[in-house]
């Protein structure tokens, strides 16, 4: 059966973990080629070491490279408030991590894209960072990227301003590179992801698998759930839910029936205090040929339901050795 070759760019995070639960729960369809690691809900330092434990802990052996540490043309900017000091909550992986590469992200991806016989889709799930780098230093990649899906952006409203969401904001230069690459682009925006949550009674059914790895995702999410209530700016907008961005692009690429998105011309405002916005070109005011595939909707038990699957998957995996 043919795999879906991938490259996962990703800052651990808590929703990043349950991402990286459900892409490696379905590595019998997904070719995971390689993890590169992006500045974003922490630092690079602490976003490698953790891709690299939690990995490790789940029993996955795959190349985990060290990305850039910061944004092109800003200051790098941290959701430690909301993902904790070291990006898991009060979680600890004991497991020895994978061994870091010796290879940097950008020629991680450059030598995995050319060395690919089929062509290398690229999920992202937090800022475009080393995606942007690897685009504008090895332009002759692109014709061997199948596409990119990007957990980001939003068509109304930001999380982090009024106008922004987190990874957009962080390195905005990032996202209009991506954009204006010629490269398929999927956009997991807030417009979706704010539609792809779980709720508390949900929350628990981790708790009833009843394995060390559910109770450790169980304190992942009960952490995140507690931080969103004590800080003022997401509190105002709590409800009762906690949304799991990170899956999103994951599992578009997986069960794109469960979604529902449309094609525009979407580009990113680079300065100002709309700095971050991803506007979303609705009416085709500008002309221009649509350059984002940009999800709206989702059947949210359905998502619940595939990522209780994958929870449960690598739970078993873990009780058998």
């Amino acid at each position: 059966m043919f795999k879906i070759p991938i490259i996962i760019d990703t800052d651990p995070g808590i929703d990043d973990a349950m991402m990286l639960t459900f892409a490696f729960a379905n590595n019998h369809v997904l070719d995971i080629r390689l993890i590169t690691t992006s500045s974003g809900n922490i630092s690079q330092g602490k976003s490698n070491h953790n891709a690299r434990v939690f990995l490790s802990y789940i029993g996955a052996n795959v190349e985990v490279a060290r990305g850039l540490e910061s944004p092109f043309l800003r200051e790098l900017e941290l959701a430690e408030d909301i993902h904790g000091e070291n990006g898991f909550g009060n979680v600890q992986f004991l497991t020895p991590p994978l061994p870091v590469s010796h290879r940097p992200a950008v020629t991680a991806m450059l030598e995995t894209i050319l060395n690919s016989n089929e062509k290398i889709t690229i999920a992202a799930t937090g800022p475009l960072t080393n995606v942007a780098a690897l685009l504008v230093a090895h332009p002759e990649v692109k014709p061997k990227i199948e596409q990119v899906t990007w957990m980001g952006g939003a068509a109304v409203g930001g999380n982090v301003t009024p106008t922004a969401e987190f990874n957009a904001y962080v390195d905005p230069h990032a996202v209009q590179i991506v954009f204006n690459s010629g490269i398929p682009v999927v956009m997991s925006g807030l417009d979706v992801t704010h539609k792809a949550y779980i709720t508390k009674e949900e929350i628990k059914k981790l708790q009833e698998f009843g394995t060390e790895f559910t109770q450790k995702l169980h304190q992942m999410v009960t952490f995140y759930l507690d931080q969103i209530e004590k800080t003022p700016f997401h509190a105002e907008n709590y409800d009762q839910v906690v949304h799991f961005h990170d899956v999103v692009p994951l599992m578009y690429l997986l069960q794109p029936h469960l979604f529902e998105g449309t094609d525009h011309y979407v580009e990113v405002e680079l300065e100002g205090k709309a700095v971050g916005a991803t506007v979303v070109d609705y009416y085709n005011r500008t002309k221009k040929e649509p350059n984002v595939h940009v999800l709206h909707n989702v059947e949210r038990e359905k998502f619940v339901e595939e990522f209780m699957k994958a929870v449960e998957n690598i739970s078993e995996r873990l009780t058998k050795f």
